[in-house]
């Protein structure tokens, strides 16, 4: 059976040592207030969408991010296209869009709890395709608060997002919980 000796010293921190067979393993804390995050319990996603998407002038639309790339704690869901962390803490969030080649105001957008939080905007490229990109850090609660991604565009008429096939990732990672 092996043992846990926890010792400190005048610096305040403490160092858990558990023996193991070969030899010791020596894990050492910092001196903190707070939580001290472990990788067990720090959130993070990446998710695309899988098509293009469709988006109609003057109207902010619901980007649909269906294929999740990772997600340690399960936090995304393909159906809402949410982040709904169930950590609290401040969460670094990017999102990217592809826009087909319009010379038209183009704007990427990251709406918390259904209202829009912040965005990154300018005008397409008439020629070419545009890729625009939101990014943000903020805080979330850990139970109720939710992120989603939206796309604006105002040439009149329809804009192609993900033009070249993909919906760029929209991510996020726990930076330090509250």
């Amino acid at each position: 059976m092996s043992s846990v000796v926890i010792s400190g010293d005048t610096s305040g921190a403490i160092t858990l040592s558990a023996p193991a067979v070969a030899g010791t393993n020596t894990i050492t804390l910092p001196a903190a207030t707070g939580t001290v995050m472990v990788s067990g319990n720090m959130p993070a996603f990446s998710a695309t969408g899988s098509a293009t998407q469709t988006i109609s002038s003057g109207v902010d639309t619901l980007i649909q991010y269906n294929t999740i790339t990772f997600d340690t704690n399960n936090n995304f869901n393909t159906s809402t296209y949410r982040f709904t962390p169930t950590v609290a803490g401040y969460y670094q969030i990017t999102a990217a869009c592809v826009f087909a080649a319009a010379a038209t105001p183009i704007a990427v957008k990251i709406y918390k709890n259904g209202s829009q939080y912040t965005f990154q905007s300018g005008y397409g490229n008439s020629t070419s395709s545009s890729t625009f990109a939101c990014t943000a850090i903020l805080y979330l609660n850990g139970s109720t608060d939710y992120l989603q991604i939206y796309a604006y565009q105002g040439s009149g008429g329809s804009l192609t997002v993900g033009s070249d096939g993909v919906i760029r990732p929209f991510s996020s990672v726990l930076v330090r919980a509250a």
